[in-house]
């Protein structure tokens, strides 16, 4: 299924990640991890922000998918179900069949 996962990042732990030269590196771990259909970094209520597209198979990749967000970046994480534009034609014509 197809899901958005948000990260809003700790100031502080970001900046520490920056000055050490770890961040670039643990975004690359990341996304070779999570495999994102669509990656995205913005700043959001004043903290860095990474919102990625990613393909859940099952609930229990939850788990590992997550678990680098906050024990690296203290993040606050938010996964919801997302979809594009063709899953909402075919959920709407399930909805008039």
């Amino acid at each position: 299924m197809r899901m958005l996962l948000k990260a809003r990042l700790d100031t502080d732990k970001g900046n520490e990640l920056i000055q050490s030269g770890r961040m670039a590196e643990l975004l690359e771990s990341l996304l070779q991890r999570l495999q994102p259909e669509a990656a995205y970094f913005t700043p959001e209520r004043g903290r860095r922000c990474c919102l990625f597209v990613i393909d859940m198979q099952d609930p229990s990749q939850l788990v590992p998918l997550t678990e680098p967000f906050f024990t690296e970046m203290g993040a606050e994480v938010t996964v919801q179900p997302a979809m594009n534009v063709d899953d909402v034609k075919r959920g709407m014509a399930a909805r008039q069949g």
